[in-house]
C-alpha cells in the first residue's frame, strides 16, 4: 500500500468494498454503538488494510486535540469542567482547545471552521444541544462529539454526561424539611436547561413526601447569575408570609439570596436557611460557609474527555448515557426556622 493510495482512499469506497452504506462507515469511525459488532470488525479490518487516514494525515486511533466548547465561560462552574477535562486529556498527551460560542449562530459556524482548520479528533459540548445541522456537519467531519450537561433531551446515539439532579433537588429539601422548615422557596435554573427540571422536580417530591404543597408564590425562576438569586430572593422575602429558608439551583445563585437575605437585615441561618447546588469552590468560604449539594463537576469533565477519547479510538461505549452522583454538603447555612 503506497502513501499516495492511503491518502486517496476514501469512505465510500470503505463502504463499497464492505457491503454497506457511507453512513454505516461513518458510524464506525465515530465510534457511536448502532452497529452490529461483525459489522464494525470487517468495517474496521478495511480502514487498517487501506491505511485509511483522516484529515490532516493522521490515523483514525490517533487523538492530539479535542474541542471543548460552552456557551458562556462567565461562571466557576465552567472552570471545574475545564479542570476535569485538560486533566484527562493530557494524561493521555492530547491538547484541548476551549471555545465559547456564546449561543450564537455565527459563532458557531466560526467554531466549525477553525475545528476543521486545526483538524481536531473530538468535541465535547457543554450545556449545549446537538441540532440536527450540527450534528451532521460533525459527522461530515469525522469529528465523534459527547455533552456534558446537554441544554436539552440529546438524540439516543449521542453520549452525554450528568450528574443526578433530581436526587440533588430532593436532598435539599429533605434536609430544610428535617430542620423544621416548611414554607421553603425555591429559585429555580433556567427552564430551557435540561438540569433544571429534575432539580425543581426533586424539590417538589421532598414536599409531597412530607405531605406539603409547592405554593407558586415560593418558586421564581432565575438565570443561575448571582443577580437572578438576588432579585428572585427579593422578591419572595418581600411577600406577607416570606419563606424561612430558600433553595437555589445553584450556587450562584444562592449568593445572590445572601445578598437579599443581608439587605433586609436577615441573618443566615438564623432568620433564613439558604442551599446551594454545585459545592464550587467558594462554597466553602463564603460567610456562612454554604450547604450545598455537591455536583462533581471534574469528575464529570474527566469522564467526558475520557469518553471521546474512546470514541476517537473507535471503540464501543457499554452505556451511552451516565449520571453521576451528588451528594449534600451540610455547612453552617442551615438551621432550625426561628418562627
Amino acid at each position: 500500500m503506497t502513501e499516495t493510495r492511503a491518502q486517496n482512499v476514501t469512505i465510500a469506497a470503505i463502504a463499497a468494498e464492505a457491503g454497506v452504506s457511507v453512513p454505516t462507515v461513518s458510524r464506525v469511525l465515530n465510534g457511536r454503538s448502532d452497529v452490529a459488532p461483525h459489522t464494525r470488525e470487517r468495517v474496521e479490518q478495511l480502514l487498517r488494510h487501506h491505511g485509511y487516514r483522516r484529515r490532516g494525515g493522521r490515523p483514525t486511533t490517533a487523538a492530539r486535540l479535542i474541542d471543548l466548547v460552552f456557551n458562556d465561560l462567565d461562571s466557576p462552574w465552567a472552570v471545574e469542567i475545564i479542570r476535569g477535562v485538560e486533566g484527562a486529556a493530557h494524561a493521555e498527551g492530547v491538547g484541548t482547545v476551549v471555545t465559547a460560542i456564546h449561543r450564537r449562530a455565527s459563532d458557531t459556524r466560526t467554531w466549525l471552521d477553525n475545528l476543521a482548520g486545526r483538524a481536531s479528533d473530538g468535541a465535547i459540548l457543554v450545556s449545549s444541544q446537538l441540532d440536527p445541522a450540527l450534528g451532521a456537519e460533525l459527522q461530515r467531519l469525522h469529528v465523534p462529539a459527547v455533552l456534558i450537561d446537554p441544554a436539552g433531551v440529546p438524540a439516543l446515539d449521542v453520549p452525554t454526561i450528568g450528574a443526578t439532579n433530581w436526587s440533588g433537588g430532593l436532598s435539599a429539601t429533605e434536609h430544610l424539611i428535617g430542620l423544621g422548615h416548611r414554607r421553603i422557596g425555591v429559585v429555580a435554573g433556567t427552564p430551557t436547561l435540561l438540569c433544571s427540571r429534575p432539580r425543581l422536580d426533586g424539590h417538589r417530591a421532598a414536599l409531597e413526601s412530607a405531605g406539603l404543597s409547592l405554593d407558586p408564590e415560593l418558586v421564581v425562576v432565575g438565570d443561575f447569575s448571582h443577580e437572578s438569586g438576588f432579585q428572585a430572593a427579593s422578591t419572595m422575602l418581600a411577600l406577607a408570609e416570606p419563606p424561612t429558608a430558600i433553595v437555589a439551583a445553584n450556587d450562584q445563585m444562592a449568593f445572590g439570596v445572601y445578598e437579599a437575605a443581608r439587605r433586609r437585615g436577615l441573618r443566615v441561618p438564623e432568620e433564613l436557611s439558604v442551599v446551594g447546588f454545585d459545592d464550587l469552590p467558594g462554597a466553602e468560604w463564603s460567610s456562612p460557609p454554604l450547604t450545598t449539594v455537591h455536583q462533581p463537576l471534574s469528575e464529570m469533565g474527566a469522564l467526558g474527555a475520557r469518553t471521546v477519547l474512546r470514541l476517537v479510538r473507535g471503540e464501543a461505549l457499554d452505556v451511552p448515557r451516565l449520571e453521576l452522583a451528588t451528594r449534600l454538603v451540610v455547612r453552617e447555612s442551615t438551621a432550625p426556622p426561628a418562627r
